[in-house]
């Protein structure tokens, strides 16, 4: 039902505008060849996307480029037609001429061009965020602290592209923060995905250290292993890649972070999801030392706060990624809110919050729009 519900959605956003704009500003051509040919790029759409169902998997590496390629093409059609609709019931309205034909091209060329942007430059529209989280429960000392938040770089999806990352760890230098931290999925899968950039995240630094969870992709589910062994063999390996670039894993541990005579806790989780994803989270182990003292808790998935950080522990501040926002938001808004409730952002119970950052990386189609790349830099402030 799901499928069905899915095929016929694809089919109304590839047809439905062709049909639309044929009928209404083509039906008067004499030529009736170049009517035909008006719908060639949309059928051969169609066809590559009944390969891609039914193809081998060595074709799904592909399958990101034809994303952008028929948004390039459905999106600006869908919006010319809508456009043209809303200009034709006006006419009526006001009883003019209206050239809703041309008018309703503007749009249509606008959102093309952005689509384009995010496709070729919009995976490397590093963006800065700067938040405050207030709480009363934050030692003074702390008072003003600030934290760098990345998550979801997916260094496969960079092979190549080392400059970019460079460029965004430079960024994260500059924003001098206390603490830098990682939500998980540094990889898509492989270990040696990391090996050509580990200089590179060598590089981030903060005088309170560098500390990293796993994500659903660092344990390597999403390919096909000879033996459970070799996966685990693999997540050791990233594992052990990370400490060498100077990140601490917190695999349901915790560290404390002294000033003075005050103190804060930072604890980390290993992946906690619903189906299909994985959920390897110990909450009681990861918050072991940490009764009483203020708590910045590091999991990578967002949901994993109201299933049992809200009702089973007094953490005052949650950092997760993993949605990516869908890496698509149009006027702040992504489909990304229909799966998870706490998609973007920062998100607040009483005194207590989440924060969910959309990650820094791509997976599955190499683009982001709207959804920029982003960075995060937290302030703690005391609150009265």
């Amino acid at each position: 039902m799901i499928l069905l519900r899915v095929s016929l959605l694809f089919l109304a956003l590839f047809l439905l505008p062709d049909w639309y704009i044929c009928k209404t500003y083509l039906s008067h051509w004499h030529n009736k060849k170049w009517k035909q040919r008006f719908w060639w790029p949309t059928l051969v759409l169609l066809l590559i996307l009944v390969v891609f169902l039914i193809g081998h998997d060595q074709l799904h590496e592909y399958f990101g480029t034809y994303l952008i390629v028929a948004l390039c093409v459905t999106i600006p059609k869908t919006l010319f037609m809508l456009t043209s609709i809303l200009l034709r019931l006006f006419k009526k309205l006001i009883r003019r001429p209206v050239p809703h034909g041309k008018i309703s091209l503007i749009p249509a060329v606008l959102v093309f061009g952005y689509i384009l942007f995010g496709a070729l430059k919009g995976k490397e529209y590093f963006q800065v965020k700067e938040v405050t989280f207030c709480s009363p429960d934050l030692p003074e000392a702390f008072d003003g602290y600030r934290i760098l938040q990345l998550s979801d770089i997916h260094s496969g999806s960079w092979k190549g592209n080392e400059e970019a990352l460079r460029k965004a760890i430079a960024l994260c230098n500059q924003q001098k923060a206390d603490l830098a931290v990682f939500t998980g999925d540094l990889v898509n899968s492989r270990a040696d995905e990391l090996v050509e950039f580990m200089p590179i995240f060598s590089q981030l630094k903060a005088p309170d250290g560098v500390y990293a969870v796993l994500g659903n992709h660092d344990y390597g589910t999403y390919v096909k292993w000879n033996t459970e062994h070799d996966r685990l063999a693999n997540v050791d390996s990233l594992i052990a890649r990370e400490n060498r670039m100077g990140w601490r894993m917190l695999l349901n541990d915790s560290h404390i972070i002294y000033k003075g005579k005050d103190s804060l806790a930072l604890a980390g989780v290993e992946n906690s999801g619903k189906p299909p994803f994985p959920d390897r989270g110990d909450l009681p182990k990861a918050l072991k030392r940490t009764d009483g003292m203020f708590t910045v808790l590091l999991s990578h998935d967002p949901t994993h706060w109201r299933r049992k950080v809200l009702p089973n522990t007094s953490v005052q501040l949650t950092l997760s990624g993993h949605t990516h926002d869908m890496q698509i938001s149009l006027f702040g808004f992504s489909i990304s809110k229909f799966i998870y409730p706490e998609h973007r952002g920062m998100y607040l119970e009483g005194n207590r919050g989440l924060y969910v950052n959309i990650g820094l990386g791509y997976v599955l189609f190499p683009m982001r729009l709207g959804a920029w790349p982003e960075i995060t830099v937290i302030t703690l402030k005391k609150a009265n």
